[in-house]
């Protein structure tokens, strides 16, 4: 992680658990399981296929008005603005500029509840569509066969690459060129391939729809707002290949940066070149988790899938689904007290943004309160995360099975799934406790 935050980020060492660790990861193990053997012994029918949910044809109303939908606009750009302002022409000190923690705070772990309350509200906020738009074209280049989710897969693949492996990733010019290249990217293959780009090339908005398909605000089959079942809403996610890469990128990445913190790893590689390993360190990570996933999945066919049941994606994306809570409860419990710490200092430094001696939103000479959460609450939220998210995981994926495989095959069928659950499970307490 960045150098400037590495201090204010997870708990430390596993002396600030409230239990031992053996018995938190025996627990958390135990809890999926346990899990999975009441959901095949009462769930034999698919309950998540179909989405529906109760319509809100006022919220509908507002939501969609030219009004709100000009103000979410006025939004994205003001707040690309102040980014790309801040980082270019704000202080060269990491420390007195907002820039790096608007980014990597505020954006990239905010995503996350803005995403859960709200669905998929990035796009209709999206910078980067808004400028793309004001291009206007009378048609645009298809997009190329088979690109699917690739180009978002590569861009999300750039972003953690910076924040997790480059050394100078919290400096502002790294910042402000990071986001300058990234916008001007999306923006021109916007304006050349048309809307359609952004839902599968710029990372952050397809970041942001997979995360929304968990919230309890969708859109229905006739575009009306529901409030609806969250894992059915999940089970509507697109089966389109790129999309397991990209899950697996997003439960790799953060299990690295885990171990990258480890007191083991770093007083290893501290002589060695920290690109490099770092890198290597980031691909392996990356790579395990995606065999244990792909090979869990694959090994489900040895019993007989219904015929049409699985998508472009194959049996990893008829279940890559079960991996968005996982992949959410691993982030919350690396990222929640980096988030509530250095997501006050965003606040503090935005009360002068360009290093200009301003006072603007009265905070001058205010500290990070670093007293307000205490370790065992921290510790609690870690581990709560990390099971609910394997739970959900377990559910979700059980759903998907029922209505893969016939039922006397159902159980069988779902063990290897089962077993890197667990691993899942057991591997995220470990790294965010152990130090």
């Amino acid at each position: 992680m960045l150098e400037l935050l590495v201090p204010l980020h997870g708990i430390g060492g596993r002396g600030d658990l409230p239990v031992p660790l053996w018995l938190a990861i025996y627990s958390a193990g135990a809890a999926v399981a346990v899990s999975f053997f009441a959901l095949a012994a009462f769930w034999s029918r698919p309950r998540f296929e179909t989405t529906g949910g109760t319509a809100l044809a006022h919220l509908t109303r507002v939501v969609d008005s030219r009004a709100v939908r000009w103000l979410l606009k006025a939004a994205g750009l003001v707040a690309l603005a102040l980014l790309i302002g801040a980082a270019w022409f704000g202080s060269d000190s990491p420390a007195e500029n907002p820039a790096p923690t608007w980014l990597y705070v505020w954006i990239w772990v905010g995503i996350i509840p803005l995403s859960l309350i709200f669905g998929p509200i990035w796009r209709l906020a999206n910078p980067l569509r808004t400028i793309a738009s004001l291009v206007r074209r009378t048609s645009y280049r298809r997009l190329p066969d088979g690109i699917a989710y690739w180009p978002a897969v590569a861009g999300l693949a750039g972003f953690l690459w910076l924040e997790l492996v480059y050394p100078d990733a919290s400096e502002p010019i790294v910042v402000a060129a990071f986001v300058t290249v990234y916008a001007v990217v999306n923006v021109a293959a916007g304006i050349v391939y048309g809307p359609a780009w952004f839902a599968i090339g710029d990372s952050f908005e397809v970041y942001a729809e997979v995360l929304s398909r968990l919230s309890p605000l969708g859109r229905g089959a006739d575009g009306q707002l529901v409030i609806r079942n969250p894992l059915a809403g999940l089970a509507t996610m697109p089966q389109r290949p790129g999309i397991v890469a990209l899950l697996c990128l997003l439960l790799g990445s953060t299990a690295f940066d885990g171990i990258s913190r480890w007191s083991a790893w770093t007083s290893r590689t501290a002589e060695l070149n920290h690109v490099l390993v770092y890198t290597a360190g980031l691909m392996v990570a990356v790579g395990i988790v995606t065999a244990l996933f792909v090979f869990a999945a694959r090994t489900t066919g040895t019993a007989d899938v219904r015929p049409g049941a699985v998508g472009g994606a194959g049996l990893p994306g008829a279940f890559v689904h079960s991996l968005v809570p996982i992949a959410i409860g691993y982030v919350v419990a690396h990222y929640f007290s980096f988030a509530m710490f250095q997501g006050q200092e965003g606040l503090l430094l935005a009360t002068d943004p360009f290093g200009r001696g301003w006072d603007l939103l009265g905070t001058s000479g205010t500290r990070i309160d670093y007293a307000f959460l205490g370790t065992g609450v921290i510790a609690g939220i870690q581990i709560g995360a990390i099971v609910l998210g394997h739970v959900l995981g377990v559910v979700s994926a059980h759903d998907r099975a029922a209505g893969l495989f016939r039922r006397r095959q159902l159980r069988q069928a779902q063990y290897p799934m089962l077993a890197a659950m667990v691993a899942f499970t057991a591997g995220g307490i470990a790294l965010v406790t152990a130090s």
